[in-house]
């Protein structure tokens, strides 16, 4: 691969995910200044929502750092940011929802979100070893190791792969709480779904380059047979 494709696709696969983040985090700053007609808190809503979908026995708490909101299907209990613990926002609302989205996808045993548990600790070790076995069948230029190193790869492409419904699912689970349950006004809504659109679009950006990423390594992997 010319030096200055290689050069072009590190620039895109670092691009990538700046755009991302920088999305979700410009989005929720805008949205967390904007308070809820209803004036209740992430807390409050996330509470809500499990008891009126028969999930009173999971707990809310609050956890450290920004945006570390997250159900822990172990655990079984929604952990919010402070601030979305705390405040009233469009963006602690749906971010609560989102998250409250995931313990009602626990709750009717949803087929992906029960894939991807399942893959979490295969992919734990297949990312954390294959590196070693492509840096060795490259330097070495042995094919054989390197497929075994994408193959290992492939198991995280579709880790990524299978987070996309998840998330999505999550995601309307949560604007159809929040609108039938009158958590939030009409106007409310669209603005709710920006919030939830932007955070959707890092598992995007994470999943574009974790495919780019197995591209490149299938092409030195077709080219090193080649040669």
């Amino acid at each position: 691969m010319p030096l200055g494709t290689y050069i072009l696709y590190f620039v895109i696969v670092a691009a990538i995910p700046l755009w991302a983040q920088f999305r979700v985090k410009t989005t929720y700053s805008q949205y967390s200044k904007v308070g809820v007609r209803s004036g209740l808190t992430g807390a409050e809503v996330a509470r809500m929502i499990l008891d009126r979908n028969g999930l009173s026995s999971v707990p809310v708490q609050a956890t450290n750092g920004v945006l570390s909101d997250h159900y822990d299907p172990r655990k079984k209990a929604v952990f919010l940011s402070e601030s979305n613990y705390h405040e009233a926002s469009i963006a602690a609302a749906a971010v609560a929802a989102h998250e409250v989205g995931h313990a009602i996808q626990d709750k009717e045993d949803y087929a992906f979100m029960r894939f991807r548990s399942a893959l979490v600790p295969i992919t734990s070790f297949s990312s954390n070893i294959s590196w070693v076995f492509l840096i060795i069948g490259m330097i070495a230029t042995m094919p054989s190791l390197m497929l075994v190193g994408i193959v290992l790869m492939a198991v995280g492409v579709l880790f990524q792969l299978v987070t996309l419904p998840v998330e999505f699912d999550a995601s309307k689970r949560a604007l159809v709480q929040l609108e039938d349950g009158g958590f939030l006004i009409q106007q409310e809504v669209p603005q709710a779904r920006k919030v939830l659109s932007a955070a959707a679009m890092t598992y995007v950006a994470a999943m574009a380059v974790a495919v780019l990423e197995l591209l490149r390594l299938l092409l030195i992997f077709t080219n090193m047979n080649r040669n």
